[in-house]
């Protein structure tokens, strides 16, 4: 039993390095370039949505900024999945439901980190316009 769950753990903790090292990667790109801005002015200028300049620029402003907090939200729930699973305390229904939260919520980053690419390609194919990032 504490074999199995030692297995699952560290299955868990390779998923998680696997996504946390190019976050990690992207940090270290950022201080190198100096964070000249950061934050949601750095996404989006200091003008917000307001400052788009046409159609498509207002939709991938819109996208990301929802993307924004589908991701914070996704990030928020595997915290929480991972706490209730690792202080489920030998409950097999609590680690159970632990489980189920992270697995959901560990999917959940990679839709919008899938939908992310996807709309910058599409954006990018139809108007020219490079709304994500330059």
């Amino acid at each position: 039993m504490m074999k199995q769950n030692f297995k699952k753990i560290i299955k868990l903790a390779s998923v998680g390095a696997g996504m946390i090292i190019p976050s990690i990667t992207s940090a270290y790109n950022e201080v190198q370039n100096g964070l000249q801005t950061g934050g949601l002015q750095g996404l989006f200028g200091t003008g917000g949505l307001t400052s788009s300049q046409s159609l498509p620029e207002l939709i991938a402003n819109v996208i990301r900024l929802m993307l924004l907090f589908a991701g914070a939200i996704a990030v928020v729930f595997v915290i929480i999945g991972g706490y209730q699973y690792l202080t489920s305390g030998g409950n097999e229904e609590t680690a159970e439901k632990g489980k189920k939260t992270l697995i959901n919520a560990i999917i959940g980053v990679i839709v919008v980190v899938l939908a992310y690419v996807i709309i910058n390609v599409i954006v990018n194919l139809v108007s020219g316009y490079n709304g994500f990032g330059g």
